[in-house]
């Protein structure tokens, strides 16, 4: 018998999740980088590990200003300008190939900006998941010089201070090492994110999950959606968990996740059987009762919706996509 999760551990835990770090930008004022939308699926990251930085994106918000221990998540991968702030041209970059990374330089006299930058790379359906329930733009901060400072936070400094170290190092296993610890950071900036908004501190107004991670009331229908998926869950059983009116439990869901309690237990369902599909051998019908399908018509048709494909195709386009990563190691 397994224990309830979090809500946090059982989407981690549903989901595939790779981290690649790509840069060590070192630059000196004036500067400026430009990313373009990312490829579906991918989720560009940056870690301001000495000076600032101004982030601007686009269609989602004012510029922010960047200091030094902050983390910023892209989790929409959508394009981005990182720069100085100071408004001048900024001076050509080059690159050069280190064991295990490449070091982005320039040759501005200004001040020193020192920064990592990688990518989470998330498997379908997971990917539209995130960018379904995450605001586009994620900003932790892990400074000591902030006074609602708490252990997570701690903790994920512990882990920019590692990466900081193998980026450093040409060790042995390095880029490894580097790609584990990014695929960390993803879960541990996630944890810092969530309880930052539960303490109400979180500096700005938080959206999806994170935003109920920020109203305990509703913790409770979040906790069973995620541990007991295929129950029946009404409204009426998820309002009374909450100790609320089923109007009241709505209303919360559409100000905070901007979707109803049945669209959220729906996602979870729907990519849970996405990975039960991946599975040799088990059948449709089976995949369909584990999230909570009595009929297996209707879980083929709300699947379909879903995905854009029935679970047969999507089972096929995973074994082809199985076979064609096999090839390509061979």
């Amino acid at each position: 018998m397994s224990p309830p999760l979090d809500w946090l551990s059982r989407l981690l835990g549903m989901m595939t999740v790779r981290g690649q770090l790509e840069l060590r930008c070192a630059y000196g004022a004036p500067w400026q980088v430009v990313y373009t939308d990312s490829a579906a699926g991918e989720m560009p990251y940056h870690i301001i590990l000495n000076g600032s930085a101004v982030l601007e994106t686009p269609g989602t918000g004012k510029p922010q200003n960047l200091r030094a221990g902050d983390i910023v998540m892209l989790t929409h991968g959508s394009a981005h300008i990182l720069h100085d702030g100071g408004g001048a041209r900024p001076k050509r970059v080059r690159e050069r190939e280190e064991l295990n990374l490449i070091i982005s330089e320039n040759k501005g006299s200004g001040p020193r900006l020192d920064m990592l930058c990688g990518r989470i790379v998330l498997a379908p359906p997971h990917d539209r998941f995130i960018r379904a329930y995450l605001p586009p733009r994620l900003v932790v901060r892990t400074s000591a010089e902030d006074a609602h400072r708490g252990d997570a936070q701690a903790q994920l400094e512990g882990l920019v201070a590692l990466m900081r170290t193998e980026s450093n190092a040409g060790n042995l296993g390095g880029y490894a090492m580097m790609n584990a610890l990014s695929a960390a950071l993803f879960a541990l900036a996630l944890r810092v994110a969530g309880e930052t908004a539960q303490s109400g501190k979180s500096g700005g107004t938080p959206t999806g999950l994170l935003a109920i991670a920020g109203y305990p009331r509703l913790a409770p229908a979040l906790a069973v959606m995620f541990n007991e998926p295929a129950h029946p869950w009404t409204l009426s059983e998820l309002a009374e968990l909450c100790n609320m009116s089923r109007a009241t439990l709505i209303r919360h869901f559409q100000d905070k996740l901007g979707r109803s309690p049945n669209d959220l237990l729906t996602d979870v369902r729907m990519a849970l059987a996405a990975n039960e599909l991946k599975r040799p051998g088990v059948s449709t019908d089976a995949v369909a009762e584990s999230v909570g399908y009595q009929s297996v018509a209707a879980f083929r048709r709300i699947f379909t919706q879903h995905m854009g494909m029935t679970p047969a195709d999507w089972r096929r386009a995973q074994v082809q996509t199985l076979h064609a990563a096999d090839h390509a190691a061979d």
